[in-house]
């Protein structure tokens, strides 16, 4: 699970927040007190809602590996980190300029998308050579101008699923786009900051190199994680699904064999349908029968015996019963 030591908070300066004079009262819960006219951020706060944050991003690449993020960060501090950590993860990132309408207009920017392809298409056949020296100049301005602000963005192929923002305040149009949407935004929030429109909230420097590539890291790693985990218990459950589904055909041919008129089934086949219609319980209702009958011989030569041997007990009492009939007279 992707997390942060506070040692490493401590290490980035991520506690350093803006001057005493410039700082936003709705921060106020995050601040820890003020050393200098700086505000010093609780890092006790940062360092939970941080891990929340990542638990959060891990969590929710797991349920859906395919999952878009966009990483923001188009101040000149942030720049290279954001490129460096969205392209690592397999995602995409803004670090440029944020256009106007990038979201929430979508479908104008898909066109310029497309024209930054078809010059890269131009570029590749051959076509590009053919054409003046003149439009080859226009071509390859116009080309440098897209890549410039769309280069991270050209694969997205539809709208992003989450966003994470380094200075939400110069990024505030990015978070009104995404607020109008309802795509979920987690930001690093300095103390000249509102946290307003923001899920998850990174209380922390949003000025400094390595605070910035320590957050930015950790998000990329929470992503790569989210993604591997989610992708192991997708393949896993196929698995499972196409162990099912190879039974399946088994049981579908007994069914089919029964169903098929006896006249268009082989002799074998008959037989062995004639078999299978045979319950358990009547093949040992038969069994009980075979028994019975091999059990009746036996039966009645005992009762023939017994009647043979009756009428000799019955001679010897009835003479018994005569002798003491005759004792009885006499005396």
């Amino acid at each position: 699970m992707a997390t942060v030591t506070m040692k490493e908070l401590l290490e980035a300066g991520v506690h350093f927040g803006h001057q005493v004079r410039r700082w936003n009262p709705k921060m106020k819960e995050y601040i820890f007190g003020e050393r200098n006219g700086i505000y010093i951020i609780d890092l006790q706060k940062t360092q939970k809602l941080f891990r929340d944050a990542l638990n959060y991003v891990t969590e929710s690449l797991t349920e859906r590996p395919k999952q878009k993020v966009l990483f923001v960060g188009t101040k000149r501090q942030a720049q290279e980190a954001i490129k460096e950590e969205a392209e690592r993860c397999g995602q995409f990132y803004v670090n440029n300029r944020w256009l106007g309408g990038l979201l929430t207009n979508y479908g104008t920017v898909q066109k310029s998308i497309q024209k930054l392809k078809d010059i890269e298409t131009m570029r590749e056949d051959g076509r590009f050579e053919m054409l003046t020296k003149k439009e080859r100049l226009g071509l390859d301005r116009q080309y440098e101008s897209l890549m410039k602000n769309l280069a991270g963005i050209k694969d997205m192929n539809g709208m992003p699923d989450m966003m994470f923002i380094i200075d939400v305040r110069k990024e505030d149009i990015a978070i009104k786009e995404a607020n109008r949407l309802d795509i979920p935004i987690v930001a690093v929030v300095d103390t000249n900051c509102s946290p307003d429109g923001i899920d998850h909230v990174i209380p922390g420097n949003d000025d400094a190199l390595r605070a910035i590539r320590l957050f930015a890291s950790r998000i990329a790693d929470a992503i790569i994680e989210g993604k591997q985990v989610g992708t192991e218990g997708s393949q896993m459950i196929a698995e499972d699904t196409e162990a099912v589904e190879g039974e399946a055909p088994v049981a579908e041919t007994e069914i089919a064999l029964t169903s098929i008129p006896k006249e268009y089934l082989s002799e074998d086949e008959k037989a062995e349908i004639e078999s299978a219609e045979i319950p358990e319980e009547e093949e040992e209702a038969d069994d009980v029968v075979e028994a019975e009958a091999e059990a009746a011989p036996e039966a009645a030569a005992t009762e023939e015996t017994a009647v043979a041997e009756a009428p000799a007990e019955t001679a010897e009492a009835t003479e018994e019963k005569t002798e003491e009939s005759t004792e009885a007279t006499a005396s």
